[in-house]
């Protein structure tokens, strides 16, 4: 006889909402928000009307989902021009507040899409992982390129003389952008009205550039299309030639001080144990080597000399440091870095110290040279360093803007406004007495600025590297072999003071760079 198990009212209720429940999660979990890509498809599809934060060509978008209905807003975003002429009264109000501006529709974005695009309006904060990313080498190549001959006139995220150029190539097929790039004034002329249209956004011309070639303009439409990759944290490593070059250390005046007392105890210990046996009475007496060695009148003598002869190479060693600033690091009023100028972006020295090659002095760069730059270059958008966020180091940008009167969202010099110097902490400071000239060791001797200077371009603030001492001066001219190469003047010198000394290689010291009147008259 088979047994029929009988399902209670209460077990089936608990089974349908069970199942009601799973059915609930799954729809959650595929209606949940990536606002990564959210950020994303803002950016290529909604950036070039709209911000978060304020009004561009359409309404600022930061918490719409709380003015108007998701389901709304999705049917809006797909076919904006069908929910108006279907009469609905919200899309009517919205399009006449707007000049009547029709809003692009976008029938290619799914449900999904759209729920990921408002949930980056709402302010979520994006998730980063902090890993490697492999990226197409192109894409580098890209970046050169268009900093190299784009970054004048252009921005990836906003309008500088041209317009924002992040993901173009959504806008414009690759074959037009090679055509437009390499000749804008060719193109229009042949009657082509996208080029016509586009010539019309600024009355400033394009300039050409006929010697990219269209794997230099494909490289640069990659970069365009992921715009700045972060790369992973890559430790910084030194050649052995580098530190031959940077750090020669000596023996110093502690380990020459410890080796001196070091023979002083072994000299007193091989004294005393050869006094300490007496004959008294007959009878041979062992006295203790410590007492030997204080009642000896030799080591009594020899430990004077040592105490006075040890105070004295302390009291000089002590005087001969005062004035070298060796490490002197101080707090300058911007935070500039030389790592980020001279190192990532590879900005000559010369171009800020001009006055290095033909002047005593190497200069400090008024701030209409920092401005050549920093008209385009509003905020850091490279890796961050110390203790600066990103917000901190716009405001030092700011800084410069503050000093010469500058409007950056107008791009133009605030009428009557006060400039002010920036009062930079001067580091590298020689004695009154002792003359130095950049223009014969930078010109003339065509030594790089690292040679005193240190490696500046790994410094994100700049120290004092070199001692700058006398002794200092007179060693680098000891090694240091002149160029003769091209050189007439140098050659007939070269030949009478080879047959002098009987080399074939003449240093800056036999060239007279020793002499005391060179550096002080």
């Amino acid at each position: 006889m088979k047994s029929v198990k009988l399902h209670s009212q209460l077990s089936r209720l608990v089974v349908s909402s069970l199942a009601f429940l799973l059915l609930f999660s799954l729809s959650l979990s595929a209606q949940e928000a990536d606002v990564a890509n959210g950020e994303k498809l803002f950016k290529s599809t909604c950036a070039a009307c709209h911000r978060l934060d304020k009004k561009l060509v359409g309404p600022a978008l930061k918490g719409v989902t709380e003015r108007r209905e998701q389901d709304w807003l999705i049917s809006w975003i797909k076919d904006s021009p069908g929910m108006i002429k279907s009469g609905d009264k919200i899309a009517i109000q919205l399009f006449e507040e707007n000049n009547k501006l029709p809003m692009t529709q976008n029938p290619q974005l799914s449900n999904q899409d759209i729920i990921d695009i408002l949930e980056y309006t709402k302010g979520t904060p994006v998730t980063k992982v902090d890993a490697a990313v492999e990226v197409d080498p192109g894409v580098e190549r890209g970046k050169k390129i268009f900093k190299a001959n784009c970054a004048a006139c252009h921005k990836l995220d906003k309008k500088l003389i041209g317009p924002a150029l992040f993901k173009i190539e959504d806008k414009y097929d690759a074959e037009w952008l090679k055509l437009w790039i390499k000749d804008n004034t060719a193109l229009v002329a042949s009657g082509d009205k996208l080029a016509k249209t586009a010539s019309e956004y600024s009355p400033i011309a394009m300039t050409p550039f006929p010697q990219l070639s269209d794997e230099n303009i494909e490289d640069i439409l990659k970069y365009l299309a992921v715009g700045d990759v972060k790369k992973a944290a890559v430790a910084t490593t030194t050649s052995k030639t580098d530190q031959e070059i940077f750090n020669k250390p000596g023996l110093g005046v502690l380990p020459s001080l410890g080796l001196t007392i070091l023979a002083f105890l072994l000299l007193s210990l091989i004294v005393a144990s050869t006094t300490n046996k007496k004959k008294v009475g007959g009878e041979e007496k062992e006295d203790s080597m410590l007492k030997s060695m204080f009642m000896n009148p030799f080591l009594r003598f020899l430990a004077l000399i040592f105490v006075l002869l040890g105070s004295a190479y302390l009291v000089f060693a002590y005087f001969m440091q005062v004035g070298v600033d060796t490490g002197y690091q101080p707090i300058q009023p911007i935070a500039f870095s030389h790592a980020v100028h001279a190192g990532d972006n590879k900005i000559d020295c010369q171009y800020c110290h001009s006055s290095a090659k033909n002047s005593k002095t190497s200069g400090i760069p008024s701030v209409n040279v920092c401005m050549n730059c920093h008209k385009s270059i509003t905020e850091y958008n490279g890796e961050l360093f110390g203790e600066y966020s990103k917000e901190d180091l716009d405001g030092e940008i700011q800084k410069i803007y503050d000093a010469v009167g500058w409007d950056k969202d107008n791009l133009e010099y605030i009428e009557g406004a006060k400039q002010k110097p920036i009062e930079w902490v001067r580091i590298h400071n020689l004695a009154d007495f002792a003359y130095y000239n950049h223009s014969q060791h930078v010109t003339v001797a065509g030594l790089q600025c690292q040679k005193c200077h240190g490696p500046v371009e790994t410094m994100h603030e700049v120290k004092q590297f070199s001692k700058l001492t006398m002794g200092w001066c007179i060693d680098c001219h000891k090694t240091t072999e002149v160029d003769m190469k091209d050189n007439g003047y140098y050659k007939n010198i070269h030949d009478q003071l080879s047959k002098k000394y009987g080399i074939e290689k003449v240093t800056v010291a036999q060239m007279g760079g020793q002499e005391c009147g060179k550096c002080h008259y």
